[in-house]
């Protein structure tokens, strides 16, 4: 499978389509799909569910992930009692490449752990990172042209031309999926019988660095509980997040908010402020309802000062503008 399509390539098909959407009022627009405003916490209690609530955020998701059945109990009848819902459980980081047996097995556990809280919570996903890789030369985001064996998911290069400075890295990408594969198979059956969604991410974690791999892999599955928590500033570095989105299509089961400045030359640039920087929020909201997506918009970025500041950023988001 050769995957020809280079950033700035999808920068300028971006910007395209933008053009065509933004030729009508965006401020008129009437979405079918409902989009709904979260916030980021610890463990749950009464007074930080309570002010979220009455700041106008409709849930919330937990890092809480080793809680016990009994714990996250109790913070599923905070969250009833308040008023809002605890939607998802960040498991995040874990080490399913580990070169360690042990570890692989001990973050697998970790990782049913938190299926079984997230239950309890009554929420219906974890996030989750499978694993990174470093230590080896990286491509730029820029330079990449990845091409992958579609059965195997393994990489065929990753940047036009000589891809010989690349192969350790191109070594380790594909030990990495052979690995995270086995290890979420492992996880497949504590998803169905809790029946709470895998959401695959991946966080500047060196893997799956484009579209239609990420795509590939989450797919390669082919299983309802495995799905993929989409993060729409974590990827502007590497390809548009409309791009992401439109690859990943119905594999979508979660949103997690947060803005990416792209440098001028549009190599590298930095984290900012959700709308001050580089994300074309309006093309994708349109992209959400065309992938037709419901569900929670997690704000994890500065938004504003306040719980009401920081809905009224994600209610423009969901208003298309």
């Amino acid at each position: 499978m050769a995957m020809g399509i280079t950033r700035r390539e999808m920068v300028a098909g971006s910007a395209a389509a933008f053009g065509l959407w933004a030729a009508g009022p965006l401020g008129a627009r009437q979405f079918k799909t409902k989009l709904y405003k979260a916030q980021i916490v610890g463990k749950p209690d009464e007074n930080t569910l309570q002010k979220l609530k009455d700041g106008g955020f409709d849930g919330v998701e937990t890092t809480a992930a080793d809680a016990s059945v009994a714990e996250a109990e109790a913070g599923r009848k905070i969250a009833e009692k308040v008023g809002i819902k605890i939607h998802s459980v960040m498991r995040a980081w874990m080490n399913f490449n580990s070169d360690k047996p042990a570890e692989v097995e001990g973050t697998i556990a970790k990782t049913e752990t938190s299926l079984k809280a997230a239950q309890a919570y009554g929420a219906d996903a974890i996030l989750l990172v499978p694993c990174r890789i470093g230590k080896v030369k990286m491509p730029d985001p820029w330079d990449l042209k990845i091409e992958f064996d579609p059965k195997t998911l393994h990489l065929k290069r990753v940047v036009a031309g000589d891809n010989a400075p690349y192969e350790d890295f191109i070594k380790a990408h594909d030990r990495s999926t052979d690995m995270s594969i086995k290890a979420v198979e492992k996880l497949i059956p504590v998803a169905e019988k809790t029946g709470v969604l895998i959401g695959l991410e991946n966080v500047w974690n060196n893997l799956w660095l484009m579209p239609d791999i990420f795509a590939a892999f989450v797919g390669s599955f082919k299983n309802k509980w495995v799905k993929a928590y989409f993060d729409i500033g974590n990827h502007v570095k590497f390809a548009p997040p409309e791009q992401w989105l439109r690859a990943l299509g119905p594999l979508v089961c979660k949103l997690h908010v947060k803005d990416f400045k792209l440098n001028a030359d549009g190599k590298g640039g930095n984290f900012c402020s959700v709308r001050k920087g580089s994300v074309n929020w309006p093309l994708v909201r349109k992209v959400i309802e065309e992938i037709n997506y419901s569900g929670y918009m997690t704000l994890e970025a500065d938004a504003g000062p306040t719980p009401a500041d920081q809905v009224k950023t994600l209610e423009t988001i969901a208003a298309g503008q």
